[in-house]
């Protein structure tokens, strides 16, 4: 009896602990996920009363906003142009960290850096003016003979690279898991590799990439997820516009002016609806092209 009364009792400081986390997911998670699910339904415009128009949000979506067609080309030019130069830079350095020399936890640090502080407000202000006409970048190549006014920013042709290259720089977080997966092979098989005769190249696509294909596949899903969600400095250096010509139109900077600049929060919502569709299509695509590609050494296959 005293034992129950034990377990009960404990049971009960188990609850009371995960409360605020249950709570929290419910009021913030779960119901604004089921609000939004309701009013993509819906014509609901913030300020009055929503009415149910069954898959007019949805029709709209494909068939009657020309501009939408606009926001996915340029998010699908920036996830597939970003994430694949984000995870490259990250592995090249985390190769280079991967090095036992005095002072590496510094350079580590410097360069997790811009992934603490690279989306926010701040930074997208400063990268609006390194690529200004007048900004650093112009500044730069002065400096070397090549004269320019360019605003790299202004200009339609390179915007979006511009965020691209934004997204880039904020490699800290990949580099740091890369870091943590090269650590994780074993050196004699870099050892018994170059006995074989084996040089630097061979190393590297024979030994690291194979064995690190699984933290790859990590790395690829989550800076996937997180690109299509990229949203501030969009916002911030096109001015809320996503301008110029609509070419740092992201679905999400689209998705918010129809939401909180238009009113049109019933539409936004089955935009958010048919984003969340996407990426997980494209999560499950990744997840059964791995089955080609990735090499989990516990179980000796690819």
């Amino acid at each position: 009896m005293k034992l129950k009364n034990w377990k009960e009792s404990d049971n009960i400081v188990g609850y009371v602990f995960t409360s605020p986390f249950i709570l929290g997911f419910l009021i913030f998670t779960l119901y604004p996920i089921l609000s939004s699910l309701y009013y993509s339904f819906t014509d609901y415009n913030l300020f009055d009363k929503p009415n149910f128009i069954g898959f007019d949000n949805f029709e709209k979506i494909f068939t009657g906003d020309p501009k939408i067609m606009k926001s996915f080309q340029v998010t699908f030019t920036y996830v597939f142009g970003s994430v694949p130069m984000r995870l490259a830079f990250a592995l090249i350095v985390a190769m280079l960290l991967n090095k036992a020399i005095s002072g590496i936890g510094l350079y580590r640090s410097a360069y997790y850096l811009p992934s603490l502080i690279g989306g926010s407000v701040a930074v997208s202000i400063m990268w609006s003016q390194i690529f200004g006409d007048k900004g650093l970048l112009n500044g730069f190549l002065g400096l070397i003979g090549i004269e320019t006014s360019t605003n790299w920013i202004g200009n339609p042709g390179t915007a979006l690279w511009t965020l691209v290259a934004l997204s880039a720089w904020q490699f800290g977080s990949s580099m740091l898991i890369f870091l943590a997966g090269l650590k994780n092979i074993p050196i004699s098989y870099y050892e018994a590799a170059s006995v074989d005769g084996a040089n630097a190249f061979h190393r590297f696509f024979k030994i690291t990439l194979p064995l690190l294909s699984p933290v790859i596949l990590f790395n690829l899903i989550m800076q996937t997820i997180s690109a299509f969600m990229t949203f501030t400095p969009a916002y911030i250096i096109s001015r809320g516009e996503g301008g110029p010509l609509d070419n740092t139109l992201l679905y999400s900077l689209y998705l918010y002016r129809q939401a909180f600049q238009f009113y049109d929060m019933g539409y936004a919502s089955a935009m958010a609806w048919v984003m969340l569709i996407i990426i997980g299509l494209i999560t499950l695509l990744i997840f059964q092209s791995s089955k080609l590609w990735v090499h989990y050494e516990s179980k000796g296959e690819r």
